[in-house]
């Protein structure tokens, strides 16, 4: 008897161990997709910086052309 007690000790544990195994890879999913989350938004904002740098850039370049024509 004392031999069952002690198999159901060592078999609660186990599965104890391996409830605790799968919840920590769940948590770890949600994680990761919060992180690709945050990842596609920083890639979102990076976008739309460097297309604001472009229009910044054209619109210098076309002003520094228009002062150089304006001095001939």
């Amino acid at each position: 008897m004392a031999g069952l007690e002690l198999a159901e000790v060592i078999l609660a544990v186990i599965i104890g161990t391996l409830a605790a195994i799968v919840y920590s890879l769940r948590v770890l999913i949600l994680l990761e997709r919060r992180v690709a989350s945050m990842e596609q938004n920083i890639q979102k904002m990076t976008s739309r910086v460097l297309k604001e740098e472009v229009s910044i850039e054209k619109a210098f370049m076309s002003k520094r052309a228009r002062s150089k024509g304006g001095r001939k």
